[in-house]
């Protein structure tokens, strides 16, 4: 049975992985964290993103045929001061690893995000648009996608964005947190995205690998490249937070519905400028591998809905 390298395990996309486990029926899962401890007290390699030197000798002992690299230096405003940090993590790392994979014939799937463009569109961003990072987070994944492209490795690069789950720090879990205890809250509204959970990462993924385990070496050929896996629709960060707290209310997570007032960016400054439109196009991940990216709130339903069985 081939090996399956997961990167990040620890991370919201990673648990996700390990969590679903239909991984497991495309090989043996070595599952890898940045210090070797895994989040369910299962086991773990040691990979460090932080020092790329150190990943040939992780490469070359579990000899992977699928590497999922699910880490990355994801502290968009910190980045700002740890730009170097950051691409050594989503830069340098994604280099070595992927020129491994192109020596001993693995395949990489790598994440890369929507900050590798400006958000001056009006309509979806295609994956072949002009990339154009704002900050030093965006500036670190696109190098990690040229990287990839360049190494010469077979290669599946899913673009995604607004990413959460119903663990991790991220945005739909503070929500939660300030909704419980706030009767107010203050969102920003003039920034666009889709809300893409890690469970529809995780599926599209799987669906993405079985029709890559299918094809032979020249349909391969073709599917290799970028696709943007995100949710379908778009919202902003206010339609977002209102969605969270109306659903959420419903199924009892929070005791009240808070109001959420909209603000603009410019009322909320952080180190990092973000992206003002930052939806993508996902229609051609969906022709390629025959797979139905759901309206955003289908996935939101689904999270909110694990988290009231876990309350219970």
């Amino acid at each position: 049975m081939n090996n399956i390298l997961l990167l990040g395990a620890n991370g919201q996309l990673g648990r996700s992985f390990l969590e679903h486990q239909e991984l497991s029926t495309f090989g043996h899962i070595v599952a890898a964290s940045r210090d070797g401890a895994r989040f369910d007290g299962g086991s773990a390699e040691v990979a460090d993103l932080s020092s790329p030197a150190t990943l040939s000798t992780l490469l070359d002992k579990v000899q992977p045929a699928i590497i999922i690299n699910a880490a990355a230096y994801t502290a968009v405003d910190r980045a700002e001061q740890e730009e170097s940090l950051a691409t050594t993590v989503n830069g340098e790392a994604v280099a070595v690893i992927a020129r491994w994979a192109a020596a001993h014939h693995a395949m990489v799937v790598h994440y890369s995000t929507d900050y590798v463009f400006d958000g001056q569109a009006s309509m979806p961003y295609p994956v072949d648009a002009a990339t154009a990072p704002l900050g030093a987070y965006g500036r670190s994944k696109l190098a990690g996608e040229q990287a990839l492209q360049a190494s010469g490795a077979a290669y599946l690069l899913l673009r995604t964005a607004w990413v959460y789950a119903p663990h991790g720090h991220n945005f739909l879990r503070t929500m939660l947190r300030l909704g419980a205890d706030r009767a107010e809250l203050r969102v920003v509204a003039d920034q666009y995205g889709a809300p893409t959970s890690t469970d529809t990462i995780v599926n599209a993924t799987l669906a993405a690998l079985t029709t890559w385990q299918n094809a032979d070496a020249t349909q391969r050929g073709a599917m290799q490249g970028i696709y943007h896996l995100v949710a379908s629709g778009h919202t902003s960060w206010h339609g977002f937070a209102s969605a969270i707290f109306e659903k959420a209310h419903a199924r009892g997570l929070i005791p009240q519905l808070p109001r959420v007032l909209p603000i603009a960016t410019a009322e909320y400054p952080t180190p990092a400028k973000r992206p003002a439109w930052s939806v993508l196009d996902n229609k051609s991940f969906q022709q390629r591998f025959g797979y139905a990216l759901a309206d955003w709130q289908e996935g939101l339903d689904q999270v909110i809905d694990t988290l009231a069985k876990q309350a219970r």
